[in-house]
């Protein structure tokens, strides 16, 4: 008998314990630099071509990687040109919706609440806006964490062309007509939201000189560079494709 009391004293507790742990608001939310579940990092760049699907998901088998170096290894190479006339503006104002010939152009939001709402999740919007995105939960794939944002901390997220427009111009959208630098400029395939200083610390470097932080997802970047670099005809210089093939094992 003094077991059976004790047994239902402990089971008594046990209930008590449970019942204030479900008093405490629920699961907490994920706060900011919150490391990613595996299924919050999106998609591969394999399997997704056109820059529509969220995130940039590592590349881990060997036939992953065989596959990123044979798309590597079709981009053509050449010295870069002169920065000469380079300027943010000869690209079209900054994520214009008025752009054609790429996913998302003229849909009535800009390019940059396109790419928030395409990689965010629990998104939530401007009063009377579909488009405007004020607070989000984003998986960061430069850096492997998953941030709670607001658009009062705007920059703690910003959109970065993975093949900066500096760089394009340098091999050879300078000799392009304007509309076909607005593209590359707001095309999904070349855009990826991440860590603001992450993107600042970037600028305008090829694979060579700059990777993300988050070594997981470094083919995959190496892999999304060769995409645009494929899409638009434009070359790398030799020491980025040399890069870019390294991040996946060639």
């Amino acid at each position: 008998m003094p077991a059976r009391r004790t047994t239902v004293s402990a089971a008594v507790l046990l209930i008590s314990a449970l019942a204030l742990a479900g008093c405490s608001g629920g699961a907490p939310k994920p706060s900011a630099g919150k490391e990613a579940a595996a299924g919050d990092v999106g998609a591969s760049p394999l399997q997704n071509p056109d820059g529509t699907r969220p995130g940039l998901a590592p590349l881990t088998s060997p036939e992953d990687l065989k596959a990123g170096r044979d798309l590597i290894s079709r981009v053509a190479t050449a010295a870069g040109g002169p920065k000469d006339g380079y300027d943010r503006n000869e690209f079209g104002p900054a994520w214009t919706d008025s752009v054609d010939g790429v996913p998302g152009g003229r849909n009535n939001c800009d390019t940059r609440n396109d790419l928030l709402a395409r990689d965010g999740r629990l998104l939530e919007h401007k009063d009377g806006s579909s488009c405007v995105v004020t607070a989000m939960s984003i998986y960061d794939p430069y850096t492997g964490k998953t941030v709670q944002w607001t658009r009062q901390q705007a920059s703690k997220i910003q959109i970065d062309h993975v093949m900066p427009l500096s760089y394009d111009w340098q091999m050879g959208a300078s000799k392009w007509d304007k509309a076909k630098r607005v593209q590359i400029a707001n095309d999904p395939l070349n855009l990826i939201p991440a860590d603001g200083s992450q993107n600042a610390s970037k600028g305008d470097s090829g694979p060579a000189a700059w990777l993300p932080a988050n070594t997981a997802v470094r083919c995959s970047y190496a892999v999304r560079f060769a995409q645009v670099s494929l899409k638009y005809q434009l070359p790398v210089t030799e020491a980025d494709k040399r890069a870019m093939l390294q991040q996946c094992g060639g």
